[in-house]
């Protein structure tokens, strides 16, 4: 299984990024999927979360300001970005779990600038 993520790129503060993830090699569906980000230097953190049956949970840094959602079918995931932020730089990183195996993306990178 390979995910493959697009989407990145540079910004000003304020605009919008979409960040797409799509899974091949698969033939399972996955029960979890979600985006995590990564400073140099800091830990990985998770962004938002969403299962297969569509509830979603998002850090609260990015609450009201991304939307994540999800195509159980085709084995991807987005993640909408708007309003954001310098401090919204980082790696990207998309996952997806079955069976307790998490599968993850090769990062695509945010830069906003101010």
């Amino acid at each position: 299984v390979q995910l493959v993520e697009s989407g990145g790129g540079l910004v000003q503060a304020g605009g919008s990024l979409t960040l797409s993830c799509a899974a091949s090699g698969s033939i399972f569906s996955f029960a979890n999927m979600g985006w995590f980000r990564q400073v140099p230097g800091k830990q990985r953190e998770v962004v938002a979360t969403i299962n297969s049956g569509g509830s979603a949970n998002y850090a609260g840094s990015v609450k009201g300001r991304f939307t994540i959602s999800s195509d159980n079918a085709k084995n991807t995931v987005r993640l909408q970005m708007n309003g954001l932020k310098p401090e919204d730089t980082a790696i990207y990183y998309c996952l997806m779990t079955n069976a307790n195996v998490e599968y993850w993306g090769q990062g695509t990178q945010v830069t906003v600038s101010s």
